[in-house]
């Protein structure tokens, strides 16, 4: 089955698609990684923000967050990237960073992109032209490090 992928400014959201992210979200970050945390965090209904659905039938099993570059210093930010478990090892999450990256470079022209990569992830996102910017740093018991793409970057 292929996947819908639908980009969505968060005003235009509807219910159930909203509780499906929210789901997909906490299952993965909350339950399977094992880090209590907030989630929730104030920034999905914000500015600008976009949301990147990946769709398979009434599944969402791909997911990413688009941060309003006006609330994020400049930086278009890239977060709660995620395949649903069940979606795994299908190179979902390719299509997703592709699709991610095009929905940035559509809505938000020339600016870079950021993101807070868990550091293990450091040369997947590389491959998407992703530079470190910064030091390694722990969120939730888990080492992350910033990673910026400058604009018009290819991956």
């Amino acid at each position: 089955m292929s996947i819908d992928w639908v980009c969505k400014h968060h005003e235009d959201l509807g219910k159930e698609q909203l509780y499906a992210i929210l789901k997909l979200r906490t299952e993965v970050f909350v339950v399977e990684q094992n880090c209590p945390y907030q989630d929730v965090d104030g920034q999905d209904l914000g500015g600008d923000t976009c949301h990147l659905m990946g769709w398979e039938g009434d599944e969402l099993v791909a997911y990413l967050r688009l941060l309003d570059p006006e609330t994020q210093g400049g930086d278009v930010v890239i977060g709660r990237v995620v395949v649903a478990p069940a979606a795994r090892g299908r190179k979902l999450g390719h299509a997703l960073m592709e699709q991610g990256l095009k929905q940035a470079e559509k809505r938000w022209p020339g600016l870079p992109v950021y993101l807070s990569a868990q550091a293990h992830l450091q040369g997947y996102y590389a491959g998407y032209g992703f530079e470190v910017a910064g030091e390694q740093y722990l969120e939730d018991n888990i080492p992350h490090i910033g990673m910026r793409r400058s604009s018009g970057r290819q991956g």
